[in-house]
């Protein structure tokens, strides 16, 4: 077999410094890959909200610069390292995010990687998938099904996150009525499983600011939405669920404001997972977790698992996040795609490198 010769260098969407929009298109080596690595000619490439709070410097974790942005793709194997010995050149592939994590933690012995400690991302940590090539650890791949598309590949990452929220870290059965706070990406993908699972009412919440993205919801599976948190609206989502209030809420909104409406909505003995991230203090007072005997959890990332079941869904027809691109093009398109997230003209972006 004739050995692809792959080029020396690539185009790249690299974060360079702390300051708000410290973020260029750039020459960077294609990267050399360890024993234990894969070459990844990445196809399609999502971009995160995190990528835009990276790019306005707003984010509230650390970053280790310059790197390469981009942690949510898929593509084409194009190199292996010598002990990778499940996959080959070809295969079409796409990736977990935990690129770093301690084998001998116990959070990974026990199949937890996503909250170990230690754990290093792509897109912060190590160098992202916003390029022509990315080395990935051979751990982290999945095999792409032939009938998904790796556009739709590349939003394998925030459904993963949503299944992990709704499925995995939450309890829903068919008839459970289920609040989702905040209409952004996670939120939406979180609307698209907890219909599948059979939530009923399905209440979406968001903001005046937030027309379209809740029209979407509506579209996704969504019962009801709301435009606005105010008394009034909340009021209207307790008498959609007898007058007791949801037995789920997810916050996937990410401010603390929104982590009070939940706790405000949930009915007694109900759940709240708060799945999105946001660096302000709290600062109103947790007795309604306690009168109400909620069980509130965190939820973060995902595990293999999580990517196998997403993927099946793909394949079956089951699950199809397609509607929330809202923007695509070649990699050079980055900034376009970026600040139509960040202003709320698109849910998801999707580059093509």
């Amino acid at each position: 077999m004739t050995q692809v010769v792959l080029p020396k260098t690539m185009e790249a969407v690299v974060n360079f410094a702390s300051a708000p929009h410290s973020v260029d298109l750039r020459e960077v080596p294609v990267p050399d890959i360890g024993e234990e690595d894969v070459l990844v000619a990445v196809k399609a490439v999502g971009v995160c909200g995190s990528d835009v709070h990276q790019y306005e410097s707003t984010h509230s974790w650390a970053v280790d610069y310059p790197v390469v942005l981009g942690h949510e793709f898929s593509g084409l194997v194009a190199k292996v390292g010598k002990r990778v010995k499940a996959f080959a050149e070809g295969d079409r592939v796409t990736s977990e995010t935990a690129a770093v994590i301690d084998p001998a933690s116990p959070f990974a012995r026990t199949g937890r990687y996503n909250i170990d400690p230690g754990r290093r991302g792509f897109g912060y940590g190590v160098d992202g998938a916003m390029a022509g090539f990315v080395r990935v650890p051979g751990r982290c791949l999945h095999f792409l099904p032939t009938s998904v598309s790796f556009e739709t590949a590349a939003l394998t990452e925030p459904c993963a996150v949503a299944y992990n929220t709704v499925c995995v870290n939450s309890r829903v059965r068919p008839g459970d009525a289920v609040v989702i706070v905040g209409p952004g990406p996670i939120g939406l993908c979180a609307t698209l499983l907890a219909a599948l699972s059979g939530a009923n009412p399905l209440v979406v919440v968001g903001t005046p600011a937030d027309e379209s993205r809740l029209a979407l919801a509506s579209t996704l599976g969504a019962t009801h939405v709301v435009a606005s948190p105010d008394n009034e609206a909340l009021e209207q989502v307790r008498e959609l669920t007898d007058g007791y209030g949801p037995d789920l809420v997810v916050d996937s909104a990410g401010v603390s404001a929104s982590l009070h409406v939940a706790l405000d909505l949930v009915r007694p003995g109900g759940q709240v997972t708060k799945v999105g991230w946001g660096p302000q203090p709290y600062g109103f007072s947790l007795d309604p977790l306690v009168a109400k005997a909620v069980n509130l959890q965190g939820s973060f990332s995902h595990t293999w698992p999580s990517w196998e079941k997403v993927l099946h869904l793909f394949a079956t027809g089951q699950l199809d996040p397609s509607p929330l691109v809202q923007h695509g093009g070649p990699l050079s398109s980055w900034e376009e795609g970026f600040v139509a997230m960040h202003e709320g003209r698109a849910v998801k972006a999707v580059l093509l490198p």
